[in-house]
């Protein structure tokens, strides 16, 4: 009896996890991640982990990594084996090879024999080892280029990744935005709706001139058209979410998020300088290319050393693969080119390929200094517009107030109370595009500046 309640517990309890477990490889697969919505974490992960530069980047890595195994691989021996055989009667191949195969006799001496000998078959059977031991510097340099090599394919990475980053969260609150203006959108048709019901009724009362009414009917018209305007926004800034997270267009998602009023602090426009220039992968990989460069006149240089190779070897040579006579050779060599006519025009152009690079960063760091400029002043731009709007909404609200309360009691026209309202969603929608410019704003300082590593400056 308790093992089969023991047995119906487990039963139960795997059905639990199935019902459970089941349900959440199903939302993974189609990319949303999370059954509750798509946060801004989870959407900068799935991007992360799905957006085709990401992968190609990983790619780049490894073929960096791999490049810095193969010029590893100069500094170790190499063994090689050969099997040759070869058949001849050229007299100083028969000689040799009698000698060879430990076969030489005084028959061999005689003169007819040496200048006529019979054709011969010979085995060749060797195991050739070679160790270089200095090469003109050429394995380092290849080994310290490829190390250069590897930390740019890292800092190319690393700058994908804040790109990603920086593109998910400008999508994201685009969507957000997007579908906060159209609840603007939303509620401006249905006031326009309410009020032309009542101005209608008003008219059929004879209380209200026609003029009145179609004034009304002319405002719900244009906030219908804003209400559809919205509703595409909405679908663009989706398809272009699911395109940064590298996910079709027409996925189905469910944001879970607001665009809520926040305050970022940023650093001073030289101080996002000194930043940039210090955490950019970018200008890293500029001054990774320069030493890269610097590298190559080492290499340029060490061509007027010589070469020193150590060697050895080992041989059996027969008539047949399974006889013959042993030998062995080992050795050093040393090689000294005394002429090369190439060397100097090679160190020229390693020289000039530094100065180049150097060229290059320093172009590198003023295109930075400028990115700094122009995110600082459009940071500091959006969040004097964000007060000045966020104002705008609340003298919008209070003057549509005060019209409404004055039109109530005789004092004005229908015109200014559906210009007062106009003027009021106008507001609203510069409060979001306000709001958004600065989210996005000081993204971008992140961005700029190198430091935009994760999304926590938005969620906490």
């Amino acid at each position: 009896m308790n093992n089969k309640r023991r047995s119906g517990r487990l039963l139960a309890l795997g059905v639990v996890m199935m019902l459970i477990t089941e349900p959440m490889a199903l939302w993974a697969q189609t990319g949303s991640g999370s059954p509750s919505g798509l946060t801004l974490p989870l959407a900068v992960e799935i991007a992360l982990r799905r957006n085709p530069l990401v992968q190609a980047m990983a790619s780049q890595r490894e073929i960096a990594a791999a490049e810095v195994e193969q010029a590893k691989a100069g500094r170790l021996p190499r063994l090689e084996f050969s099997e040759t055989f070869t058949h001849s009667n050229n007299p100083v191949f028969a000689f040799g090879t009698l000698l060879e195969q430990g076969r030489f006799g005084p028959q061999n001496l005689a003169i007819d024999v040496l200048n006529n000998p019979a054709s011969l078959s010979n085995f060749r059977t060797a195991i050739n080892l070679s160790l270089p031991l200095f090469n003109q510097l050429q394995t380092t340099t290849r080994i310290a280029q490829a190390h250069l090599a590897e930390q740019k394919a890292e800092a190319q990475q690393e700058l994908v990744r804040q790109q990603i980053r920086f593109q998910v969260i400008r999508a994201y609150y685009g969507v957000l935005v997007a579908e906060a203006q159209k609840e603007v959108a939303d509620e401006a048709v249905r006031m326009a709706e309410a009020d032309v019901e009542r101005i209608r009724h008003l008219f059929e009362q004879g209380l209200v001139v026609a003029s009145d009414l179609l004034a009304t009917e002319v405002q719900l018209a244009e906030f219908r058209q804003q209400q559809i305007q919205a509703q595409g926004h909405i679908r663009t800034a989706y398809a272009a979410l699911n395109t940064a997270l590298g996910l079709p267009t027409d996925t189905p998602q469910t944001i879970e998020g607001q665009l809520q009023e926040r305050t970022f602090h940023v650093p001073s426009q030289a101080e996002l300088m000194d930043l940039a220039l210090r955490h950019r992968p970018d200008y890293r990989q500029a001054t990774l290319d320069v030493r890269l460069r610097q590298q190559g006149i080492r290499g340029a240089l060490g061509q007027y050393l010589p070469r020193l190779n150590l060697f050895a070897s080992f041989g059996n040579s027969g008539r047949g693969l399974a006889s013959g006579s042993t030998d062995f050779t080992v050795g050093a060599g040393l090689t000294f080119q005394l002429f090369d006519w190439g060397r100097r025009a090679r160190v020229r152009q390693a020289r000039a390929a530094r100065r180049a690079a150097q060229a290059q960063q320093q172009r590198k760091a003023d295109e930075i200094r400028l990115d700094v400029v122009r995110a600082y002043q459009d940071f500091i731009s959006a969040r004097e517009r964000l007060k000045v709007a966020s104002r705008a909404v609340d003298r919008a609200e209070e003057t549509l107030r005060i019209v409404q309360d004055r039109y109530e009691v005789g004092l004005t026209t229908i015109t200014e109370v559906l210009r007062a309202r106009t003027a009021l969603v106008r507001a609203r929608m510069n409060l979001l595009s306000a709001r958004y410019d600065y989210y996005v704003g000081y993204a971008r300082t992140l961005l700029v500046s190198g430091r935009l590593r994760d999304v926590r400056p938005f969620t906490n």
